[in-house]
Parts: structure tokens; C-alpha cells; sequence
């Protein structure tokens, strides 16, 4: 243990990277409205000078939105990111990011030529090395300050238009938070409780899983680069007819405080962590953004929900009913979306009829409202870490959908979706930019897969994988164990031999006595020779 700490404190010294760009985020860059940052290995913006990318201008589609947003121009969200910069880095090839200094999904090396496939795999088929590395990355990221990043904590208008910038420090892991809640916020109409609460970017409507798809890729991307571990992936917890938050243990995610059941437990290093942007009522009342100040420990007590909107966790008949339905979304594409595999999924669709608007929660909702805390408010959820691993199972399912009905490009809407879900939107808040339609594609075009949706004997030898690891740990000292129990056995044999030698003329010893010595008396046969082979059956015991 101590060794990975001493790593963890290291690394807190490593540069790590996330949204809004810091270059990006100062009063010159807001006035001009451009992004288009240096790369560090030529100093040019975009790394032009070596052929990474050039600074664009950005292009955003008229196509309409649906009706559920009856406003224009009061939301800092609209046509993003068209209110905060309007030329941005766009990128050539495999390379990726907000200055093309980093590699698409799925391709690595210093020219982002190598193209690999990751394979998230299933929490409980983790090593116990493997659980421990996970909890201290996710520590790791919640006490580094994010270098390259800042989370803006006031509206463009507050800003005086980009005259006075407002952004705050925040870490790496609470970087990913803040986004989780900025695109999900209420929109700011003006004045303290004028807010409008039917609009989300992310949730209610096509974009939800596409856009949690790159949330996923680009934590786990920012994770690779911060650990310098370029095998980690995110795992994830298969919930299927789970009696319980099995992941809910000190050795993983946190158990419960003995003492105070909505809290974890203190031998949990996650009891130490402190939620931001969470409260959501108290912003909307005083008419604001989160400030990304701490809000409290985190909070979780699962399993004491309201079972009047969730009865209990997901089954697996639910899921296949769900990965069954042909359409990807239908109708106005919102929460009362009906026969709609994406509405089903996320958890407004009832996972037995497929008919939206449901009255209790299933599927995804299911898990947050289970989970009873701070995993229960959309804006702030993502600051329990089961989040990540409960939005890893729900992209397999997507990933299972994909596979199985291999849609067109057109089964996404391309127009008359919520605002911000059309195809060719961009993802808020997301920098360098990324279009909804991008991430209507199966994972193994982004490089990574599922282990449980590998072929058979594939599934076998991974799930064997723990104990393998587990056996090449004690393998030394079976050998060691081995040579000491062979060297014993040798010289018992030794001293036999020269006993034997010693007294060989012996009449004591031709007499059988030696013999004798060592004999046993023996009342029964250990083998009767005339045993049937049915009586053979009948004597046959195993032991379990």
C-alpha cells in the first residue's frame, strides 16, 4: 500500500488536462473569441507547423430544435460554442484535442499511429491490484488540480461579455463533475427563481448517450494521461437482478457509515471526499451558476429510496426487452418517447411495455434514484464515483443495441430534437468539440470493447484473469515451498538409507522386527478384491 501512495503523491505533480481550456479562458481570448492554442512541440496554434491542425472557424447547423425549449438567445449553451468562441483548433487525422496536442480515441504514440482496443472489464473480475490501482487513480484525480484547465463559475453576460472572465481552480476528477452538472443546469432566465427547468443537453432526449459516451472516453483519455498508465480503462458494474450495491464495499466505492447511514464508511477513502455543484435548488433560488466551492461530504444510502419510483434495480429480462426495441428514439424524442429504445434505456421508458412517461424509473434512472443521495440529483451525480461505473454498463447496453440492429446514420435526427441534440450539435460543454452523430458508432470503431461481449472462450479466460494474477503472486513461494518439502523428503530418505546400511547383518532386522516398527495394524482391506462396481458407486464420496 504505502508504495502506491508514494506514487499517487508524485503524480500530483503531473500536468493534467481538461475544460475550458486555461489558454482559452482569458480576457484577450474571450474578447477575440477564439481558441486556438499553441502546441508545445512547435509553439504554433494548433500545432499547424507540424501538420496536427489549424484554426477553423466554427460551423454550427440551422436545422430546427423541437419545441421543448421555447427560447433563443438567453442560454450561454445555444449553438455552442458559438457564445464563448466562434474559431476554435479542428483537427487533421488521428490527432485530437483543443490544441490537436493529444491522439483521436482509440490511437496512441507520439504520431498517433498505433492503433490498440482497450477492453473494459467487469469490477469484480479486477485483481485485488488492479481494485486497489483503480480506487487510488480515482483519489488521485480528486486531489490534483487540474494545470491546463479552469470550470467557468458565472454566465458570459456576468463576464461582462468576456471583459471580466470568471473561472475557478478545480481537480481533475471535479473538472468531469462540473461539466456533468453545466450541461444538465436549468437555464438562468434572469433574477433570483427565474429559471426554466425543461432543458438538458445531455439527458431526456437522443443525445444521451452519445454524449455520455465521450464523457466516459475523454475521463478515461485524462486518467491515461494523468497515471501515465495507458492500459487503464474504465470498469464496469453489471446490475443486472443485483439484490444490492454490490460495489457499495471498502475495498471498492465505499461502504456504509456505521454511525450515520447516509454517509460512507470511514475506512472508505472516498468518506474524505467533498461534492461541488450539487445543490441545485439553492442556484436556481438565488438565480446562479455553482461557484465549484465544496458543498459537504459525499452522500449515498442505498436501497432506502422512494420505492414508489423505483420498485428495485434492473433485471436482465428488462434489458433484453430494451436492447430488443428497433428504434433508436421516436416521436418528439423527449421523456413520453414511445416504443423508443433510448428513452427505455435511460430510464423514462417502462422496461416491460416500452411506453414513455412512465410512472416509476427504470433501467438507468433506476440506479440514481436507488442509490439514494448524492448520485440521486442529475446535476450533481457525478460526484460519486459509482457513476463512471454504473455509465460504463449503461454504454455496453447501448454498445449491444448497436451490434444487434446495426442502424443507418439517418436513425439519428438530424433536426426538431430537444435543443442541443441534433445530429450535428455540439456537445456542450465539451472542448476540443465533438457533434452528437460522431458517437452514433459501436466502441470498437473508438477503440475499446466490452469484456462480457467478447466471444465464449474469450469471456472464460478473462473472468479466469484475478486468479491467474492472483497465482503468479504466490507462485515463488509455492515453488520455495516445493524445493524445501523436496530437500526434507531427501534427507528423511538419506537417513533411512545409512540406517538400514548400519544395521544390515542384524538379526533383530531379519527377524521382521524393523518391519514391525513401522507397521500399522490394518483391521479392514483399504480394497476388498472381490468389490463389485456397484458397491464401488454406492462407497464413491466427493468433498466440496
Amino acid at each position: 500500500m504505502w508504495p502506491l501512495l508514494i506514487v499517487s503523491f508524485m503524480l500530483c505533480f503531473v500536468p493534467c488536462y481538461q475544460q475550458f481550456p486555461r489558454l482559452c479562458a482569458t480576457r484577450e481570448a474571450l474578447l477575440a473569441k477564439e481558441c486556438c492554442p499553441p502546441w508545445e512541440g512547435d509553439d504554433s496554434p494548433c500545432g499547424a507547423n507540424s501538420g496536427r491542425g489549424f484554426c477553423q472557424d466554427v460551423e454550427v447547423s440551422d436545422l430546427p430544435d423541437g419545441p421543448q425549449y421555447p427560447f433563443s438567445g438567453l442560454d450561454d449553451r445555444e449553438k455552442w460554442p458559438l457564445v464563448f468562441y466562434n474559431r476554435t483548433c479542428q483537427c487533421i487525422g488521428n490527432f485530437m484535442g483543443f490544441n490537436c496536442a493529444d491522439c483521436k480515441f482509440g490511437y496512441f504514440g507520439v504520431n498517433c499511429n498505433e492503433r490498440r482496443e482497450s477492453l473494459r472489464r467487469n469490477i469484480f473480475h479486477l485483481s485485488r491490484a488492479e481494485r486497489i490501482r483503480l480506487v487510488s487513480y480515482l483519489n488521485l484525480a480528486k486531489q490534483t488540480v487540474s494545470r491546463d484547465y479552469v470550470v467557468a463559475t458565472g454566465t458570459y453576460q456576468e463576464m461582462g461579455n468576456g471583459s471580466n472572465p470568471m473561472f475557478a481552480d478545480v481537480s481533475l476528477y471535479d473538472v468531469f463533475v462540473w461539466m456533468h452538472y453545466y450541461v444538465s443546469r436549468n437555464a438562468l432566465l434572469g433574477g433570483p427563481g427565474n429559471v426554466f427547468t425543461n432543458v438538458d443537453f445531455a439527458h431526456w432526449a437522443p443525445a444521451f448517450l452519445p454524449w455520455h459516451r465521450v464523457y466516459l472516453l475523454h475521463w478515461e483519455h485524462e486518467i491515461r494521461k494523468l497515471t501515465r498508465d495507458m492500459s487503464f480503462t474504465i470498469p464496469y458494474w453489471d446490475w443486472r437482478d443485483a439484490q444490492g450495491c454490490d460495489v457499495c464495499t471498502d475495498e471498492l466505492m465505499g461502504d456504509r457509515n456505521p454511525q450515520d447511514s447516509s454517509l460512507l464508511s470511514p475506512g472508505s477513502v472516498f468518506s474524505s471526499w467533498t461534492v461541488l455543484c450539487s445543490q441545485a435548488e439553492d442556484y436556481n433560488d438565488r438565480g446562479v451558476l455553482c461557484d465549484a466551492r465544496g458543498e459537504g461530504p459525499l452522500r449515498r444510502n442505498p436501497g432506502n429510496h422512494n420505492r414508489r419510483l423505483v420498485e428495485r434495480l434492473p433485471t436482465s429480462a428488462e434489458v433484453e426487452f430494451t436492447v430488443s426495441l428497433t428504434n433508436y428514439d421516436t416521436g418528439a424524442m423527449d421523456r413520453g418517447a414511445n416504443m423508443s429504445f433510448r428513452n427505455t434505456l435511460e430510464g423514462f421508458g417502462d422496461p416491460q411495455t416500452g411506453l414513455g412517461n412512465s410512472s416509476r424509473m427504470g433501467m438507468h434512472a433506476a440506479l440514481h434514484v436507488f442509490m439514494n443521495g448524492s448520485m440521486s440529483s442529475v446535476q450533481g451525480s457525478a460526484n460519486d464515483p459509482i457513476f463512471l461505473l454504473h455509465h460504463a454498463f449503461v454504454d455496453s447496453i447501448y454498445e449491444q443495441w448497436l451490434r444487434r440492429h446495426r442502424p443507418s446514420p439517418s436513425q439519428y435526427p438530424d433536426s426538431n430534437a430537444p435543443i442541443g441534440h441534433n445530429s450535428e450539435y455540439h456537445m456542450v460543454p465539451f472542448m476540443p468539440l465533438y457533434r452528437n452523430r460522431e458517437y452514433f458508432i459501436s466502441s470498437k470503431d473508438l477503440g475499446y470493447e466490452y469484456s462480457y461481449l467478447l466471444g465464449a472462450n474469450q469471456r472464460i479466460a478473462e473472468s479466469m484473469h484475478p486468479y491467474l494474477e492472483e497465482l503468479s503472486n504466490v507462485w515463488p513461494w509455492l515453488l520455495l515451498a516445493g524445493l524445501c518439502g523436496g530437500i526434507v523428503t531427501m534427507a528423511i530418505a538419506a537417513v533411512v538409507i545409512t540406517a538400514k546400511r548400519q544395521y544390515h547383518g542384524s538379526p533383530w532386522l531379519h527377524a521382521g522386527r524393523w518391519k514391525n516398527v513401522f507397521a500399522l495394524p490394518e483391521r479392514q482391506p483399504l480394497i476388498l478384491s472381490s468389490e463389485t462396481e456397484e458397491t464401488k458407486s454406492r462407497n464413491y464420496q466427493t468433498t466440496m
